[in-house]
Formats: C-alpha cells, structure tokens, sequence
C-alpha cells in the first residue's frame, strides 16, 4: 500500500523546486506570511524512534538515548514538504545527514535552478537561502541564529525573525506525527519498512494539505500587531 501510494502521489505533491520561478514562489510565501525574505525552505532533521536492529550495533543509537533512524526534511511556509531524505542512521548528526542529502549536493554544486541574489526591502542584495539551526554549518545558501552566548540586540533580532521561518518545519513535523501516531510511538519494523511508512506519511500530508487546507487549524502565527500566537 505505501509503495503504491508513493508512486501515484510522490511526483505531483512531493516535489522540490528547480527552477528560479518555482524556488522564489517559496521565498514569496515567507515573506508574506513570516516576514523572513529570501528563504527557499526550513531544514531539520526528525529522529524516528525504532526497535534496535539485529545487530546494528551503535549505529542508529542517537544523542537523545534511543534508537532512531532519521527524517531529514525542508518545509515551506505553509508545512508542506519540499523535500525529504528518509533512511540515515540516528546516530548521525543533523549537519551531517544534511550533508549526505542529494539536495546538498546540487545546491553546493550550484546546480539546483537558485536565483541570485536579490535585495531585501529597502537593503542590498542577499542571497537566497534555507534556514536551519545551531546543527548546520553555515553557508551563503544556509543561514542560522547567532551563538546564544553574547548576543547584541541587532542580533538577537535577526536570530528571533530567523527562527521565526526556521520553526515551521518543527511545526511540519509536529502535524505529521499528530496525524500519524504510530511516530509518536517506538516502531519495531524493519529499517527499510520504516524508511517506506515515513515517506509515505510525508507524501500523504502533503496531499492533505494541498486538497483539505482547512483540514488543521493555525498552528501559529501572528496577528496585525505582530503579536504571536
């Protein structure tokens, strides 16, 4: 069933920009809606929590203190997923699956449709780039919050506007694991078979996001004061 689910579906709702048009579309919906400007997407990883594997060793044994294999995912503004990588060991750091990611490599390479840079209202040109946390090293195409030791108040700003954008793909996973419960739980499948349901939830909350937009009510956001909620 999710093998069958994964090939009607994957391609039409699970699809990462490639070109300009398509990337600045995603940067268009965080700014209108997180005020955060030239953003292609949110980066994070999710530990899946799952029964230690027949000799597996440490392999999928995570910082947390369980085994786990990981979801690695960007999320635009409104919790869809971009893109997903689903199969690295929860022993591994988030900044290091990232790194193994197919979608890395073409960014770094230059080879994924990004647009130059482009100014921010009323400023100079920035560059395009995903948001991630303290885990990711930090690049022109991937910014994160400043060091939380000593920050100034220029910088606690952009670091506050930055994890503002950052958090949706948090709040992504959150919806995912509320809507499918068995990520709520330990698994005990096989790896492979773990990696095959998680790609397929994500291909169906994608899908019901897309059809059923009013299917889950505002997990956050602000009102016209800009006061969160």
């Amino acid at each position: 069933m999710c093998k069958a689910i994964i090939a009607v579906y994957k391609d039409e709702v699970l699809r990462c920009p490639k070109t300009e048009e398509e990337w600045k579309e995603v940067a268009a919906r965080f700014s209108s809606r997180w005020n955060y400007h030239n953003c292609l997407g949110a980066v994070d990883g999710k530990h899946i929590a799952m029964k230690k594997p027949p000799n597996a060793g440490s392999y999928y044994y995570n910082y947390k203190g369980f085994h786990s294999t990981v979801l690695m995912a960007v999320a635009d503004a409104t919790y869809k997923f971009l893109y997903v990588d689903v199969g690295a060991e929860g022993g591994a750091s988030d900044g290091g699956t990232w790194s193994n990611c197919s979608l890395h490599d073409v960014v770094e390479e230059n080879r994924a449709g990004v647009p130059q840079p482009e100014p921010l209202p009323n400023d100079q040109p920035v560059p395009y780039h995903f948001v991630g946390d303290d885990a990711f090293a930090l690049r022109t195409w991937m910014m994160k919050p400043f060091s939380h030791r000593s920050q100034v108040l220029r910088e606690r700003i952009y670091s506050y506007r930055l994890s503002r954008a950052r958090r949706v793909v948090e709040n992504a996973f959150g919806i995912l694991c509320h809507r499918f419960r068995c990520f709520l739980t330990t698994m005990h499948q096989h790896p492979g078979t773990i990696n095959l349901i998680t790609t397929c939830a994500c291909v169906l909350h994608n899908l019901i996001l897309i059809r059923y937009p009013h299917a889950i009510s505002e997990v956050d956001g602000e009102d016209l004061d800009t006061h969160m909620i």
